[in-house]
């Protein structure tokens, strides 16, 4: 199971491409020629949006439960650093 999931650019990245991709339909009734580039950037985001919704899934580490570790470093930093040390 994923702990935390942290997909705010993917969505970002979905929005802009609806946006787009509304653009593009607008562009396109209006018989502009470069409707074209607009649908291509569309895409593009909807790719972009697509891998950064799976990298986490992909390359998520599991821990000792099962469960995956988004950010290992960060928890191997943790752990070896003593509860009663102060800096």
């Amino acid at each position: 199971m994923i702990k935390v999931l942290k997909l705010q650019k993917a969505v970002i990245s979905f929005i802009l491409g609806i946006l787009a991709l509304i653009v593009y339909i607008i562009m396109s009734s209006n018989k502009i020629e470069s409707s074209s580039y607009v649908l291509t950037l569309a895409g593009l985001l909807f790719i972009a949006g697509s891998l950064m919704a799976i990298y986490p899934i992909l390359f998520g580490k599991k821990d000792k439960k099962g469960k995956v570790e988004l950010d290992p470093e960060k928890r191997v930093a943790m752990e070896q650093e003593p509860e009663g040390a102060t800096s």
